[in-house]
């Protein structure tokens, strides 16, 4: 009995197999609808994981919000004048009214309060209930700002020039939302102040936005180029909507299908469209094969199916190394990368599948008379493309040792390289020096105390502990300990509401800002300021047993280093000042932390993973261990100089980067598969008596062009990322043409110089 062939039953029945992918294709379309999106880095981890358990505790121990706005007010002739803060005034009184915002939280001159004292009786009222009349009460406002420890570099500059509001936003609140109606607010609020809008949720949705926005306008663009592209290289319409026609299909259907198995459309599952348009190139050696086999042939059937048993086997193990690649990061802990790795994986090995069924029925569509028009220009003798190619494969054939040594060289600078790269991550500086997110942020952490926020919360065993002398001096400590990181701006306690209201009740004297001496007067203190001032005040530092204090850090920064600096000081203070409380740090600052470290070591493992998993497939691929080792040469070679120049350069290895090494993985050794693949069929099929040399001069010419078209339509798809506003972007866009046009020039000359130097052992008889 006759042994089925897909490929066959394709060119038999093209009609029917490209039906049939229409309408699987549509099946997976009508899930669309149901697409929802998640730009909430905290839905990175799972709602068990110890981080997000540990903030959701604080956050309902003391009070606090998930996410804060501050909308910064900058006067450079300072903004104690009656004008600007009339527009402060008119500004928060809008603010408190916008939905979505925690208005009786809201923290600037007119919402905070003030603690001071008349006779023996403690007072607290909002700092600035009306716009002072004159001078003096100007003044007057600018010596209470000053003298209170809890204002300065929170809502104050020290230069009077900057004032801040604190925006904390109700549950699911969009933060993008409300800062452009916070924008809107300022528009009609026109003089000689300038307004700054910074904060984590600003930062988060509106890159959230602005990805989506990005994913809408460069998917597109880029299909565009690789349809450019491509008819430049076939100079045929179809053949060129022949190579879309894949791409568009995988696109539809993984995104269909992670739509339809409920998961959102996070930020990472956002790139996968341009992933999977990128990987789909790898069809074009079909395309590139075929031109050479018809010419050859002049008969379109049989160029077809000589074509799929040419570069058959290296698309099957080069779909599969791509799809192993990101298959890898289902082993992550973080749900939205295994996601994002399922849906890459799968959209690879639905390519494969189409590769071997749809582009054949495509094929058997183009016309006789054109596609021997076309395919006149393939000959290798007289191709420039062939000839150049043929240029620089004699250059590892003729001089191995030299293209080795050269090889080895840049390996080692590139080792030294990838031994500088330093583990970072800060989402602000994901949009580009210039942009309004990126430069209100720099305003507002040189202004005032920084828009990062951390918590540090100590913990006693024993109620009422927090109330002691020797408590609250151990928090003061750690406090100034903290504010001595260059990185740290402000902190405050409940120990600066008891030294304040020590001072006010003993005349203002400067000598009684201090910790009291006993437990009874600190309980005293902290009652009578729970009986005047908000509620909140004293929640989001104390919790009322008085077991757990809540020590609030700003910080300049939101670098992830900062928040492991500020633990490592955090835990230097404790071992060196013994004491029965125990510190954890929290809050935005600090989970940022976590999930980057989540998703940058998932990442790290999953390639490691990843790399033994490859190799074991070119095992499997060639059936010997020394061609696999000889293929995973340009992978290597290819991954050390990307990751040397990366280190050298002073760039972080950030998630952007962390998810670009899965890519690498698969792509790298792409080339090498089909370059050893092809050499090895031309060796069969001339029976080994053509010279070493020819054969690897034939296949740098002729496979070779369709390596040299994969990279290059590969690198005009993403290049247009170069040109984003987000820096991710940027950053992926570079590393993928970088990647894909290194892959094709060390597989054309490095690799035939190895193969040269190793051809003794290579074709040694067992």
């Amino acid at each position: 009995m006759r042994k089925f062939s897909l490929v066959e039953f394709s060119v038999d029945h093209p009609r029917l197999v490209v039906a049939l992918a229409v309408i699987v294709t549509l099946l997976f379309m009508t899930q669309f609808p149901k697409i929802t999106t998640d730009t909430n880095p905290k839905n990175m981890l799972p709602a068990t994981s110890d981080v997000r358990v540990s903030n959701d505790e604080v956050e309902k121990t003391f009070g606090l919000y998930e996410d804060t706005i501050v909308l910064g007010i900058v006067n450079e002739k300072g903004i104690l004048n009656r004008t600007t803060l009339g527009r402060i005034q008119r500004i928060t009184n809008e603010v408190v009214r916008i939905k979505g915002v925690a208005a009786r939280d809201v923290a600037g001159f007119t919402t905070i309060d003030n603690v001071t004292a008349e006779g023996d009786t403690l007072r607290v009222a909002p700092l600035m209930a009306k716009v002072p009349e004159g001078a003096a009460g100007i003044e007057r406002l600018r010596k209470t700002l000053h003298e209170n420890h809890l204002f300065v570099d929170r809502i104050i500059s020290k230069d009077d020039t900057t004032t801040a509001i604190y925006v904390p936003l109700e549950k699911d609140a969009n933060g993008k939302e409300i800062a452009d109606r916070i924008r809107e607010i300022v528009k009609f609020e026109q003089g000689e102040e300038r307004y700054h809008v910074a904060g984590d949720p600003v930062a988060r949705d509106t890159f959230g936005a602005e990805m989506f926005k990005l994913m809408g306008i460069f998917s597109p663009i880029a299909g565009m180029i690789m349809f450019a592209v491509s008819f430049f290289m076939f100079r045929s319409l179809f053949l060129s909507a022949s190579i879309m026609a894949p791409a568009m299909m995988i696109i539809i259907c993984s995104m269909g299908l992670l739509i339809g198995l409920g998961f959102p459309v996070h930020i990472m599952s956002s790139m996968a469209p341009v992933f999977l348009m990128a990987i789909a190139t790898d069809s074009i050696h079909i395309f590139n094969e075929f031109y050479f086999r018809f010419h050859e042939k002049h008969d379109k059937k049989a160029a077809i199916l000589e074509t799929m048993r040419a570069v058959g086997k290296p698309l099957i193990y080069t779909d599969i190394t791509t799809a192993v690649g990101f298959a890898s990061l289902m082993l992550a802990n973080i749900i939205p990368v295994k996601v994002f790795g399922f849906g890459v994986a799968f959209g690879t090995m639905l390519l494969l599948l189409l590769s071997f069924c749809l582009i054949p029925a495509l094929l058997t569509f183009i016309r006789v008379d054109k596609v021997e028009r076309l395919t006149a220009a393939e000959e290798t003798a007289t191709s420039k493309t062939s000839r150049f190619l043929m240029i620089l494969g004699r250059v590892g054939v003729r001089r191995p040792g030299a293209t080795i040594l050269t090889g080895v060289v840049l390996v080692l600078l590139a080792v030294l390289g990838v031994s500088r790269i330093h583990v970072n991550n800060n989402m602000v500086e994901w949009f580009k020096a210039g942009s309004d997110i990126r430069g209100a942020d720099q305003a507002l952490n040189a202004a005032l105390g920084g828009t990062s926020l951390a918590y540090v919360v100590a913990q006693a065993q024993e109620d009422d502990f927090m109330k002691s002398p020797e408590a609250m001096r151990y928090l003061e400590g750690l406090q100034r300990h903290l504010e001595k990181l260059p990185m740290v701006g402000k902190t405050f306690s409940v120990v600066d509401y008891v030294k304040r209201i020590n001072r006010v009740l003993h005349d203002d004297d400067p000598a009684f800002d201090a910790v009291p001496e006993t437990k009874e007067m600190i309980g005293q203190y902290i009652f009578l300021f729970s009986m005047s001032a908000k509620p909140s005040d004293l929640d989001n530092v104390v919790d009322y047993p008085f077991r757990k204090a809540n020590i609030w850090v700003q910080m300049k920064t939101w670098d992830v280093q900062a928040t492991r600096d500020l633990i490592k000081a955090m835990d230097e203070y404790a071992l060196a000042h013994p004491m029965p409380i125990t510190l954890k740090p929290a809050g935005t600052a600090y989970f940022n932390l976590v999930w980057n470290d989540e998703v940058l070591w998932d990442m790290v493992k999953g390639f490691l993973a990843a790399l033994v998993m490859v190799f074991v497939i070119l095992i499997f691929n060639f059936r010997s261990v020394k061609w696999a080792m000889v293929s995973y040469v340009p992978l290597l070679f290819t991954i050390l100089l990307l990751y040397g120049v990366i280190g050298f350069m002073g760039k972080d290895f950030d998630m952007p980067i962390s998810v670009l090494s899965c890519l690498s993985l698969g792509m790298a050794v792409d080339f090498a598969i089909h370059f050893v693949s092809r050499l090895q069929l031309r060796r069969a099929e001339t029976g080994g008596a053509e010279p070493l040399a020819d054969s690897l001069v034939w296949t740098a010419a002729r496979p070779g062009k369709g390596i040299l078209r994969n990279a290059i339509l590969f690198a005009a798809a993403f290049s247009v990322m170069i040109f984003a506003p987000l820096t991710p972007y940027v950053t992926v866009g570079a590393f993928i043409v970088s990647m894909m046009l290194l892959s094709a020039v060390m597989t054309i000359i490095y690799l035939p110089a190895l193969i040269i130097l190793l051809q003794n052992w290579l074709f040694k008889e067992v």
